[in-house]
């Protein structure tokens, strides 16, 4: 009976490891992705758009958000959103639209 490990085990084991942090970070990096196409996709014709988020803390996030012809700039916290600023926006263009010269 060997009570040690052998060299090809521990190899084996690291291996192992590898390939699953390497999934994990695969898998993260995508349902990011998924997550950033998800909040643009489809808002082209609602009212109330999500234009930006920005974490700033832990916690705290600064949001861009469009209300038919107004861009509102606010602070989220867990316990309170409050407006930072807020400005009609002259010409409206749809999301992910290209100026073509």
């Amino acid at each position: 009976m060997n009570a040690g490990l052998t060299g090809m085990e521990v190899l084996r084991m690291l291996g192992s490891m590898i390939v699953v942090i390497g999934l994990l970070l695969a898998v993260l990096w995508s349902l990011k992705r998924m997550q950033s196409k998800m909040l643009t996709s489809g808002q082209a014709d609602r009212r109330l758009q999500v234009l930006e988020t920005l974490g700033v803390g832990t916690r705290q996030k600064i949001a861009l958000v469009r209300v038919d012809e107004h861009e509102i700039l606010i602070s989220i916290t867990p316990t309170q959103i409050n407006t930072l600023g807020q400005w009609k926006v002259a010409h409206l263009e749809p999301l992910g639209a290209e100026h073509v010269a």
